[in-house]
């Protein structure tokens, strides 16, 4: 199995990356100009050529700095209430239909990148989750082939400011907040996991302590379900990122709730994507 990521080396451009033997080895000195996320999806679903190989080079994870595993996502829809249990540690009743919801790409951070709380309140909370990137433009999708739209799956923190998140009846300005939504860092290939990334294992960490742990085989809605829904409203391109929902144990509903803080360090792990790792910082002034 490989794993790809888009990493920036000391004093060198932003580049494509590949984990094999595990090791990370850069694939070109930058990232080419003009070169769009379609083309960086078809690296991942048909691996380097031979003549990237050749010019590879070694990197040192721990000095890179992580990008976002999609550089510009053209839509992040979220799913909300979509582990059974999770909705019944919320007081709600399991949705009929799926609750979608949207976040923007301003809100995203890398992995090592520090997640922000913010000035105006110090409720934020974690949601660990399965993130999937679509890979190519789909429209009116069926439960048979909506997989095929599927590049490949990456970790998901679902930052959300849950104050803000009840002043409206639309979670939108709750989960928006900037530097609070965690990404990255490996994009998997699809073909290298389960189909729909299903019955691997997700869990979150504040600390070292474990939060959330759960399976992606709980999920509600699955993947293919899900494609096949956002598909019938709307268009689905390249770099389209869906956060499939979180598992319970969220910090708002544990007495008495825990927020993330200051100081803090939240890991999310999915088995078989990787492991999501961000500090948390106060928003400066």
């Amino acid at each position: 199995m490989s794993r790809y990521a888009r990493v920036t080396p000391p004093g060198r451009p932003t580049q494509w990356a590949v984990e094999r033997g595990g090791e990370l080895w850069g694939l070109g000195d930058q990232v080419p100009a003009g070169v769009d996320d379609s083309a960086w999806l078809d690296l991942t679903a048909h691996g380097p050529s031979a003549r990237q190989l050749e010019q590879a080079t070694p990197l040192v994870p721990d000095a890179v700095r992580w990008e976002l595993p999609v550089a510009r996502p053209g839509k992040v829809i979220c799913l909300g209430l979509n582990y059974a249990a999770h909705a019944a540690e919320g007081g709600n009743a399991a949705p009929e239909y799926p609750s979608f919801f949207m976040r923007g790409a301003s809100s995203l951070i890398a992995h090592g990148a520090p997640l922000v709380r913010p000035r105006v309140s110090d409720k934020l909370d974690f949601e660990a989750e399965l993130a999937v990137v679509i890979g190519r433009r789909a429209r009116h999708l069926t439960e048979a082939d909506a997989l095929s739209a599927v590049a490949g799956y990456a970790c998901f923190n679902d930052g959300t400011l849950r104050d803000y998140q009840r002043r409206t009846a639309q979670w939108t300005i709750g989960k928006n907040f900037d530097g609070t939504g965690g990404f990255g860092p490996w994009l998997v290939p699809a073909a290298d996991l389960p189909p729909g990334a299903a019955g691997l294992k997700v869990e979150s960490r504040l600390n070292g302590r474990v939060m959330q742990s759960d399976d992606t085989g709980h999920m509600i809605v699955t993947v293919a379900r899900a494609l096949v829904l956002l598909s019938e409203v709307l268009t689905l391109e390249p770099g389209d990122v869906i956060a499939m929902g979180t598992p319970s144990g969220v910090g708002y509903a544990r007495t008495p709730p825990v927020w993330m803080q200051p100081g803090d360090r939240i890991e999310i792990e999915i088995e078989g994507v990787g492991l999501l790792a961000n500090p948390v910082v106060q928003e400066e002034g």
